[in-house]
């Protein structure tokens, strides 16, 4: 029971290592040849989007729209990704009948099954 009680104070401090990890991990996401990029971090908050002056002179308001959308939602995948990643770094050598299952079925926001 001690053993369990340890490895769980062990497994607290490691996601907190994780969380200060994926605040400062940053992948970009980009659509229409790079006309539109953004930077996202590993927290799945969008910290930066650039959109080519030209794209904007062509005042085409729904392709612009499309553009942005489909490069937020690569970079969340790539935030996914990377979150997945750290996840089971954490987990290796973890020893705790069950919790690779019970972790296995958390979901993070935005996360697809």
């Amino acid at each position: 029971m001690m053993q369990a009680m340890k490895q769980a104070q062990a497994l607290y401090g490691k996601m907190g290592e994780m969380q200060s990890k994926l605040a400062d991990i940053r992948v970009e996401g980009s659509a229409g040849g790079g006309m539109v990029t953004v930077t996202a971090d590993g927290q799945q908050r969008l910290v930066s989007c650039r959109i080519e002056p030209t794209l904007l002179a062509s005042g085409d308001r729904e392709m612009i729209e499309d553009l942005i959308c489909s490069a937020v939602n690569q970079a969340l995948e790539r935030c996914r990704e990377a979150m997945a990643g750290e996840m089971n770094s954490m987990m290796d050598g973890a020893d705790m009948p069950g919790l690779k299952d019970a972790l296995s079925g958390l979901r993070f926001p935005g996360m697809t099954p």
